[in-house]
């Protein structure tokens, strides 16, 4: 079986010519297609790559608007344009109540709000996903999504305390943050791409995908830090860009 990853959004912490978009995936596997993280400008670059109708179900993994706030949009889409209700939306607890100060304090009946936390597990038609808390200052989930054989393992927002470890290794792509350049760590609770790098080869990951670089940082330079640790080449997230594995 194959999985499928459509970038729509990879910039970290805000909008930037090179990421485009802030977080967000496309990922289609075992019969479901999903959106994994909302962030803003992301919802546009979704329309491109599939009809909203055909979601199956949203993953947020955190509360930070670059990685949920186009929940919004997707929001008035459903409710006020083709009036769908009870989308699954898979968030970490309590994203709910946080969130709907978006939509005036009330999001209807438009989703189904399941709540995710350490250790948690879904089935989305036949894929399968588990969740993991990351190092990071709000509770933010990090996503394995797998299909028979097939793995993929999102990181998200984390710093160095965590690790994909917990998922067991040999992921076949490992989609990493890499927010910063080693030798210029502003914050400890992102990753650099060099720290990126040592967690694609700590845990056997078949290919590392490196996304969330800081708008500033020079990708190939974050790129080539993050291959030196990995041990071999890594791709750069980009927007619009479909990887299979």
């Amino acid at each position: 079986m194959v999985i499928e990853l459509t970038t729509l959004g990879c910039s970290g912490s805000y909008g930037a010519p090179a990421g485009g978009a802030c977080s967000g995936y496309l990922v289609r596997a075992g019969g479901a297609t999903i959106w994994m993280d909302c962030g803003n400008g992301t919802l546009p670059v979704l329309h491109r790559h599939t009809d909203v109708r055909e979601l199956d179900a949203v993953v947020i993994t955190h509360t930070h608007p670059d990685h949920c706030v186009d929940i919004y949009g997707l929001h008035v889409l459903n409710r006020y344009g083709i009036e769908r209700s009870g989308l699954p939306v898979y968030a970490p607890e309590g994203a709910e109540h946080q969130l709907a100060a978006l939509v005036g304090g009330g999001w209807g009946n438009c989703f189904d709000w399941r709540a995710m936390g350490e250790g948690a597990a879904a089935s989305i038609v036949d894929a399968r996903l588990r969740f993991s808390v990351t190092d990071h200052p709000v509770t933010t989930l990090a996503v394995e999504i797998a299909d028979r054989d097939k793995r993929l393992i999102y990181t998200s927002d984390t710093g160095p305390k965590w690790s994909p470890e917990v998922f067991g290794p040999g992921a076949d792509l490992l989609l990493c943050e890499a927010t910063y350049l080693h030798d210029d760590i502003r914050a400890p609770i992102h990753l650099s791409a060099r720290q990126a790098g040592e967690f694609g080869r700590e845990t056997g990951a078949r290919r590392l995908v490196v996304t969330h670089l800081w708008p500033t940082i020079d990708p190939m330079a974050a790129a080539g830090e993050a291959a030196e640790a990995f041990g071999t080449d890594v791709t750069l997230a980009a927007p619009n860009a479909v990887l299979t594995i």
